[in-house]
């Protein structure tokens, strides 16, 4: 009788146990895990029409692995597992919802193209003519009336019958309003044209600038004579921006720019070549060394807050890292340095 008691309270708490196990798994976390990635060669994602791929060296772009701590295991393998960082949801995607995070990825990343094959062709000498088409919604602040009717990723074109080409169209615009006035804003969302009414804020700040609580960003459409073509497959986000336009200048150029050597490098791009600081740099370098790459292109510190190449540096002498890391501020800055290069013996 005592056996048949034990043999069912066991049956009981490994029940217990299995039903606990299959209910951790559904129960989400606020964090996100990063881990290095891949490092991706870039001649076959970029083809530049007339351009040249042969050389002796290649250039990589860089990646994180990132994944969302769905349960309990996937973080407690954030913890354990090396060179990975563990960040706060927040701390991530802000306020937007998982659809808007994935949008504001797409947009970042095609942004980047843009400014990559801007910046690239430039440095090698061609035309580009960069034509403003509205502006994008970076985000939507807290006490914003846009919630539920204005997303991350919308492309605003017209509020009411005034086109909207840059933030200096809209505030002109708005000042003539008072909060409490409401506005119809044209967008576009997924392709699909949609008018919004939206009541206006008083903005942070300001006791008299009226708004819709939204920040914005250019959004344009670049016309080149050279077609670039880009396929960056899952890739998003914007810090493959100063690999990319180092492709394209390098499949325009008659000389070997690589010299032999395997280059890696990360970092954002803005039209006019700037080079800026991007996350999961730690990651990277870390991918980086896996990879056997000769060089690394980083950000460089500029300002106080900036840490990219403090961070990498740090990285680089804890773990030993056998790779020439390079901070650039400009793309004209990465240029300089390759043409420096004596060929790889």
């Amino acid at each position: 009788m005592k056996n048949d008691k034990q043999t069912t309270r066991k049956k009981r708490i490994w029940i217990f146990l299995c039903v606990l196990f299959a209910v951790s798994l559904f129960i989400p976390t606020p964090f996100y895990v990063f881990q290095p990635g891949s490092v991706e060669e870039l001649s076959s994602k970029v083809t530049v029409e007339e351009g040249k791929k042969e050389e002796q060296g290649n250039l990589y772009l860089t990646t994180v692995l990132s994944m969302k701590a769905s349960n309990i295991y996937y973080l407690a393998y954030g913890l354990l597992a090396p060179h990975a960082d563990i960040q706060r949801s927040y701390s991530v995607k802000g306020e937007r919802t998982d659809r808007e995070y994935q949008r504001w990825l797409e947009y970042l990343m095609e942004s980047s193209q843009e400014n990559a094959v801007t910046a690239g062709l430039k440095a090698a000498g061609e035309e580009v003519q960069v034509l403003p088409r509205g502006m994008i919604v970076r985000s939507i602040s807290e006490n914003s009336k846009a919630k539920g009717s204005i997303e991350t990723g919308d492309i605003l074109q017209r509020v009411d019958d005034r086109r909207i080409e840059n933030i200096q169209d809209i505030h002109g615009y708005l000042q003539e309003k008072e909060a409490g006035d409401t506005v119809k804003v044209q967008l576009i969302r997924d392709d699909k044209e949609r008018v919004e009414e939206v009541e206006l804020i008083p903005l942070p700040g300001s006791a008299s600038q009226p708004g819709i609580g939204i920040g914005l960003e250019e959004y344009v459409e670049v016309r080149t004579d050279k077609k670039v073509n880009i396929h960056a497959g899952e890739i998003g986000g914007p810090s493959a921006g100063l690999m990319f336009s180092l492709e394209i200048y390098r499949q325009l150029k008659e000389e070997d720019v690589t010299k032999g050597y395997e280059i890696a490098g990360t970092g954002t791009i803005d039209r006019d070549g700037n080079v800026g600081q991007i996350g999961g740099i730690a990651e990277k370098i870390a991918a980086v060394d896996q990879a056997n790459m000769d060089i690394f292109f980083c950000p460089k510190d500029v300002h106080p807050y900036d840490t990219n190449e403090k961070e990498v540096k740090s990285e680089a002498e804890k773990y030993g890292y056998d790779v020439e890391i390079v901070p650039v501020q400009t793309l004209e800055e990465a240029i300089r340095y390759l043409n420096s290069l004596p060929p790889k013996s």
